[in-house]
C-alpha cells in the first residue's frame, strides 16, 4: 500500500463532470432538509434506515419493526437487531465527536468501532487477516499485517482527512473510503466504520450539516461493483470508475433522500391539517413533532415532550387513535401507538 496523497492525476474530465452534478445534488438535499423544522426527526428516521442497510451489507439482516423497537429499548429483539443499533449509537457518537472536534482523528474512529463491536479489540496486533471471494473463499486481497505499518497508514489517513488539499471533497471522500477498506485495520466491523467516516467527512467538509446521506442502499444495490472496483484499484489502479462509482452512490442517494424527506414534509402537514380539524383542543407543534420523532410513540414521549400528566398523555394519544392517526399496539405490558405512514415510507424509503 502507498500514502496519501496519490501522486495520479484523481480529477479526469469525467470525474470533474461528475462531481458537479453529485455536488449539486448533495446541496439541494442539505437545503430541502431545512424544511423540517426539527432536524432530530430526520436524524432519528435516516440514520435508523442507515443502520440497517450497512448492516446488510455485512449478513447483519433485521426487519424495521425490530429495529424501531430496539431504539425503544424494547428487550424482546433478536442478537442481529442489537448489532444494527450498535451501529446507530457509533454514527450518533461520530457525529457528536466530529461536531465537537470539528476534526476526525484516529481515536475518535476506533471509538466509533469499539461502539459497533462492543469490545477493545482496537487495531490489529496479530498476522493473518485476509479478504476473500465469498463465493469461491479465494483470497483477493491481503491487508498490511504489521501492528506498526498499520498504525502508520493509519496516521497518514488521518493526516489526509483533516489536512485541506485541492481535490473535490467528494473525490477526497473515495479515495479515503478505499484507503480505509484497504488499510482494513481492524479485526471486524471495517466495512461498517468505513460508510460511517464516508457521512462524518461529508460533514467535516460542511457539505452536510447533519447525517442524513448514506451510501448503504445504493451500495446495496450495486453490491458486486463495489467490491469488483474496489479490487480493481488494488489491482489496476483504475481510479476513475471507482470515484465515478461513488460519486454517482452520492448523486443517486441525494435525490432519494430529497424525495423521502419531502415525504416525510408533507405527511406532517396532513397530520397537522388532520389533528387540527378533528381534535383541535390537543392540537400543538410540538405534538405533531413528537409524533414524527419515532415510528412508534409511547405515553413517555408526550409526558416528557408536552409536560402533562400521564393520563393526559393517554387521552391524547387513544384520541388520535381512535381518528385512526395512530395504531395503538400491546407490547408486554406496556401500549404503544405507531405511525404506520411514517413506519410504511421509512420502510420503502419513498
Amino acid at each position: 500500500m502507498i500514502n496519501l496523497p496519490l501522486q495520479t492525476n484523481m480529477e479526469t474530465q469525467k470525474v470533474l463532470k461528475k462531481a458537479i452534478s453529485a455536488n449539486r445534488a448533495l446541496a439541494k438535499l442539505n437545503g430541502v432538509a431545512k424544511i423540517i423544522p426539527n432536524s432530530q426527526i430526520l436524524i432519528n428516521s435516516l440514520v435508523l434506515r442507515e443502520a440497517k442497510d450497512s448492516s446488510e451489507i455485512e449478513n447483519i439482516i433485521t426487519t424495521h419493526d425490530e429495529l424501531f423497537r430496539a431504539e425503544l429499548d424494547i428487550s424482546s429483539v433478536t442478537h442481529k437487531t442489537k448489532e444494527v443499533e450498535h451501529y446507530r449509537q457509533a454514527l450518533l457518537k461520530g457525529f457528536a465527536l466530529v461536531q465537537e472536534n470539528k476534526l476526525l482523528i484516529k481515536r475518535d474512529i476506533i471509538t466509533i468501532q469499539k461502539e459497533l463491536e462492543q469490545n477493545d479489540a482496537g487495531v490489529r496486533r496479530q498476522s493473518g487477516t485476509v479478504l476473500r471471494n465469498m463465493a469461491t473463499g479465494e483470497v483477493v486481497f491481503e491487508p498490511p499485517q504489521e501492528y506498526e505499518v498499520i498504525e502508520e497508514l493509519l496516521a497518514n489517513l488521518e493526516a489526509y482527512i483533516n489536512e485541506p488539499n485541492e481535490l473535490d471533497p467528494l473525490v477526497n471522500m473515495a479515495i479515503i473510503h478505499y484507503q480505509f477498506e484497504s488499510i482494513h485495520p481492524f479485526y471486524d466491523g471495517n466495512g461498517r466504520t468505513g460508510r460511517i467516516i464516508n457521512i462524518l467527512y461529508l460533514i467535516l467538509k460542511e457539505l452536510l450539516d447533519i447525517p442524513i446521506l448514506y451510501l448503504s442502499s445504493y451500495i446495496i444495490q450495486h453490491k458486486a461493483d463495489y467490491y469488483r472496483l474496489l479490487q480493481e484499484v488494488r489491482t489496476k489502479e483504475n481510479w476513475e470508475k471507482w470515484i465515478l462509482y461513488m460519486l454517482d452512490g452520492v448523486e443517486q442517494t441525494s435525490l432519494e433522500t430529497i424525495e423521502l424527506i419531502n415525504g416525510i414534509y408533507a405527511l406532517m402537514h396532513k397530520t397537522k391539517i388532520e389533528i387540527k380539524e378533528k381534535l383541535p383542543k390537543i392540537y400543538s407543534k410540538d405534538l405533531v413533532e413528537i409524533l414524527f420523532m419515532h415510528p412508534y410513540t409511547k405515553i413517555d414521549f408526550l409526558v416528557e415532550g408536552l409536560g402533562i400528566a400521564r393520563q393526559t398523555a393517554s387521552i391524547y394519544l387513544n384520541e388520535l387513535e381512535k381518528h385512526s392517526m395512530m395504531e395503538g399496539i400491546k407490547i408486554g405490558r406496556s401500549k404503544y401507538f405507531i405511525n404506520k405512514e411514517l413506519f410504511d415510507m421509512l420502510k420503502k424509503g419513498i
